[in-house]
């Protein structure tokens, strides 16, 4: 089944790699105009470069919501209202509530929840005023369970579940659906570069795979995939919905 979004302009936030590039690149390979939000410029650029026509990336920092309003006024300048909604931007830090400070407690929760809560409040407003959209918040298996030596991350991806609850809540009535996705570990950049600044690059990949029943980390194409099928209109009836995708993790 294919997942036609056609005539749909999406904004991708932290669009240029990782899952969030492959999210910007299935939604024009399903026809729809993108922009991608995030503040790696030269990743950015590489990644437009595949849909030129189709796909413009623009420097947006979600911690700011003057720099995400300008990125909505220039998603409908280029292509039109905007429909759809996918929030990828985040970032990571281990650490237990001993090892983690409170400046990087407050930046995790500034970039993750923040960032997230900027973009639907700005998308949403515009939302209304063009009969409705759809919103995928980008959680992870560890908004849903507690995986251990990373406190703020787990809270943060916790916090993005509740919020999206929210918003499904306040703005069904406006036509506005919020969906949330909960990737387990993905083999992306990020954790690929993680891994091997790990003692045992080997020995962590094995462990990481072997936490959950399918043995394997997922790919950023899986992922992109399932945050595509809830996004679409083919799937109206969710909202306030959690999609565990993590190979039966959070299913033990």
């Amino acid at each position: 089944m294919t997942f036609s979004f056609k005539n749909k302009v999406a904004i991708i936030t932290g669009g240029e790699m990782g899952i969030g590039k492959e999210t910007a690149l299935l939604l024009c390979e399903q026809g729809a105009k993108v922009i991608i939000a995030g503040i790696n410029d030269e990743q950015g650029k590489i990644t437009q470069s595949i849909f030129p026509d189709s796909m413009e990336f623009v420097h947006t920092d979600v911690t700011d919501y003057s720099s995400v309003e300008n990125c909505l006024r220039i998603a409908e300048k280029k292509f039109g209202p905007v429909n759809v909604l996918v929030n990828c931007a985040g970032i990571h830090v281990a650490g237990d509530i001993t090892e983690t400070t409170e400046k990087t407690w407050l930046k995790i929760m500034q970039v993750n929840v923040t960032g997230t809560f900027n973009s639907c409040k700005a998308c949403i407003s515009s939302m209304k005023a063009h009969n409705g959209g759809s919103i995928v918040n980008v959680s992870s298996e560890a908004g849903l369970v507690a995986i251990p030596g990373q406190v703020a991350y787990n809270t943060s991806k916790s916090a993005i579940i509740g919020l999206t609850k929210s918003i499904a809540i306040d703005h069904a009535k406006h036509h506005i659906r919020a969906n949330a996705v909960c990737p387990g570990t993905t083999y992306t950049p990020l954790v690929e570069k993680a891994l091997q600044n790990s003692e045992n690059p080997s020995e962590k990949l094995k462990e990481l795979e072997s936490s959950r029943p399918a043995n394997r980390l997922g790919t950023p194409r899986e992922i992109a995939s399932a945050i595509i099928a809830i996004a679409s209109d083919d799937i109206a009836y969710a909202t306030g919905s959690i999609f565990s995708v993590d190979g039966g993790l959070t299913a033990q």
